[in-house]
């Protein structure tokens, strides 16, 4: 592809931008004008993408980090879409064939920003399954690309990831944590390019507040650097792409950059041009065709005119896009240039291979929890943290699928916590298997744990985007790849919530299938008491609850041996993400069969009774949640057992009990009587466990560690358990209360 033709390309490509957003009234002109030379020189160099089937597992990946200039997406993929379906409809020929569901056609653009339309924002669904990962967050694609890199370089696949950015988004703290990852987890196949426009929405420049240049935000972080300094100069940008291949080295991610100019081409310039159209068919919208009319020979409808109204309005706006577009469409020698190189791009990919054994997901024994090795469970007696039963299962699963699959089904990552919230488990070995260890750029390719610093934020993303990449060649059928493992405090949860949201979004949205994300809650509640109040998941483990109802699972094991059962039934689920809530301390394991218990086998089943009503006048239903709560209560069993007539049920997860026959759940929590009559014990806040709470008649006994609406503080496990007012003797006190209510 020659400068005249990308040219050409690039001024239709404007247009295309300028009348979609001339009809909405909405959307961002100015980034999306400004990235045209690099999104096409992207498209046109060394890369490798499939525009006929996205779903392609062999094809690079692509992310618009700057989720907002999406237009230019749309506009793009139109000029694509548009010729290769002339090139079909005149050859007939299959290679040039694109499902229409899968690409942006012109009439699409006339539903941009519009329910079932194209989103305002990036997303990687329906007709933009080009697109790789949801975006318009500042910032959050950037861990994504750094885990779609990780997942193609952890299976051999000679593929590259691409992602389009802004400097504004660089200033986020994922940047920072997203380059410290790319470079330590030696990510050659991972290229960020830069559009430096020096302006985001406010009227300050960004220059004024981030020092420096890309080479300084780049360069101090190991990566392989080039930019040009004329954006706009297709010679300048083809040799920025060819300069950092040619200084590439085989472990450095790739930063390309280009000093653009935001509104490029649209009369409207810096900040100004960032999220505001020109008036539809105002004066300047129109002056601002001129060049284009001029340099093509077109003559814009409505030319100079008011816009008119209501459907008159979108009819002119799709005439003007019929005009832009063909002057590409009218240049058989464009359209097949375009077409041609694409397809020969398409026969590049073809040949690349991988090896990675699928059948491990349809392989129910691993989630099998009846099943399951005794060594992953400890004896009643023995003093175990439910934390160290992650570990254990996490050694088992990832050593079983080596020796079936020769693979792991999990990587993990942790914020320099893989020791202490016993994540480790996942790279450690398990009966003959000696496991998989730490992943290292330089001696160890295959090691499932990911080296990582204090990056909560990135690890979510990189998780996210590992759990998107998906290498089956039946990709809307079945998923294969890898899942990944998280962990941190509780009490950080937040941190990982936006990359989880936006997984989510796709999981929902998209129809490629997607893999899973085990997020491990660790070190929650009250009992990680020696660290203090500023370390406690009382509150902060709410956010695990905020996703649409069958979007995730939360398990609240409250003894080791629930771990591994909670896992397998919820792994087993078609549901996008996990969280599994773990506490710190060792605890005594009960003897349940001494102690008249069911099996924590039941845990499966998100809730069992520990106690069911005897004869006579019942005193109430009491649900318990949480490792010192449960653990306190059952000290005080046989007294309860003595004074009063109790349903006692454990309430591990009420995700997986809402899935339970409705004979079970009626078991349970029926009749209504016994549920509306009861109170909610949890080592949470109260809000954490709404979802139990029958109703506010009496919701004022319930037992929580904010009884008092305040922030707990610190010291031994006791003291703090204490100053909670989860004691067995304050559990007792609080029975009591709500029998005599």
């Amino acid at each position: 592809m020659n400068f005249e033709e990308l040219e050409v390309i690039k001024d239709v490509t404007g247009q295309l931008i300028d009348f979609t957003l001339n009809l909405r009234q909405s959307g961002h002109p100015g980034g999306s004008r400004s990235k045209m030379h690099a999104f096409w020189s992207m498209v046109f160099s060394d890369s490798h993408f499939d525009f006929v089937h996205p779903e392609n597992p062999l094809s690079d990946r692509f992310i618009l980090s700057a989720g907002h200039t999406v237009p230019l997406i749309y506009a793009s993929l139109t000029v694509i879409g548009e010729s290769f379906k002339k090139r079909f409809e005149e050859t007939k020929d299959e290679r040039f064939f694109i499902d229409p569901s899968r690409i942006v056609l012109l009439d699409d653009l006339l539903k941009f920003r519009h329910r079932d339309g194209l989103s305002g924002h990036a997303e990687f669904s329906g007709k933009t399954l080009f697109l790789k990962f949801n975006t318009g967050p500042a910032g959050h694609g950037l861990p994504a690309s750094v885990g779609e890199a990780l997942a193609l370089k952890h299976v051999g696949l000679d593929a590259k990831v691409w992602l389009i950015e802004g400097e504004g988004a660089l200033s986020a703290g994922a940047s920072h944590e997203s380059k410290n990852s790319a470079y330590g987890l030696g990510l050659g196949n991972l290229y960020w390019l830069i559009d430096w426009n020096d302006f985001g929405i406010d009227d300050h420049p960004v220059s004024k507040v981030i020092h420096g240049t890309p080479d300084d935000w780049f360069k101090p972080y190991g990566w392989n650097v080039a930019g040009c300094w004329e954006g706009h100069n297709w010679q300048k940008v083809f040799d920025a792409f060819d300069k950092v291949d040619a200084q590439k080295q085989k472990d450095l991610p790739n930063a390309i950059w280009f000093k653009t100019k935001k509104g490029y081409g649209y009369g409207l310039y810096d900040n100004k041009s960032h999220g505001s159209p020109h008036k539809a068919n105002s004066e300047i919208f129109w002056r601002t065709r001129e060049e284009f009319m001029k340099k093509y020979n077109v003559d814009f409808e409505g030319y100079g005119k008011p816009a008119p109204d209501g459907d008159e309005f979108v009819k002119q706006t799709r005439a003007n896009l019929k005009k832009a577009i063909d002057v590409i469409l009218k240049n058989d020698g464009l359209v097949e240039k375009i077409t041609d190189e694409l397809i020969q791009k398409r026969a590049v990919i073809s040949k690349r291979s991988f090896v990675l054994d699928s059948r491990i997901f349809d392989d129910e024994s691993l989630f099998d929890y009846n099943s399951y090795p005794k060594e992953i469970f400890f004896n009643p007696g023995s003093k175990v943290a439910n934390r160290q039963a992650l570990k254990s299962w996490g050694a088992w699963i990832n050593s079983v699928s080596a020796k079936k699959y020769g693979r792991p089904l999990f990587l993990a990552a942790s914020a320099d916590l893989t020791e202490s919230t016993n994540l480790s488990g996942f790279g450690e070995g398990f009966g003959d298997f000696k496991g998989y260890g730490w992943y290292d750029r330089d001696s160890n390719l295959e090691g499932v744990l990911l080296p990582q610093e204090i990056t909560e934020f990135a690890n979510a993303g990189i998780s996210a985007g590992v759990a998107s990449v998906n290498l089956s060649d039946k990709p809307y059928e079945k998923f294969d790849g890898f899942w990944m493992a998280t962990s941190t405090y509780g009490a950080f949860a937040y941190l990982k919530y936006g990359p989880y949201r936006l997984f989510s979004q796709m999981a929902q949205d998209c129809p490629i299938k997607l893999g899973k994300i085990l997020w491990v809650v660790g070190h929650s509640g009250p009992e990680t008491a020696d660290d203090s109040r500023t370390h406690f998941g009382i509150f902060s483990t709410v956010v695990t609850q905020l996703f649409p109802k069958g979007h995730i699972i939360n398990v609240y094991p409250w003894e080791a041996n629930e771990v591994p059962v909670l896992l397998g039934a919820a792994l087993s689920k078609d549901v996008p993400i996990v969280a599994i809530h773990l506490t710190r301390p060792p605890i005594e394991i009960p003897d349940r069969e001494k102690m008249k218990l069911p099996s924590y086998l039941d845990a499966a089943k998100g809730a069992y009774l520990i106690r069911d009503f005897k004869s006579g006048k019942r005193d109430g239903t009491i649900l318990v949640r949480g490792t010192m709560t449960t653990y306190n209560l059952l000290k005080i069993l046989d007294i309860l057992d003595e004074k009063y007539n109790l349903k006692i049920v454990s309430i591990p997860s009420k995700e997986l009990f809402d899935m339970q026959p409705k004979e079970y759940r009626e078991k349970i929590l029926l009749p209504w009587e016994d549920w509306e009559e009861s109170m909610v014990i949890t080592n949470e806040s109260l809000k954490a466990v709404d979802d139990w709470i029958a109703t506010k008649k009496y919701v004022q006994y319930c037992m929580s560690s904010d009884w008092d609406n305040r922030w707990r503080t610190g010291g031994t496990l006791d003291e703090v358990i204490d100053e909670a007012h989860l004691s067995s003797e304050y559990i007792l006190k609080g029975i009591e209360r709500f029998v005599k209510r």
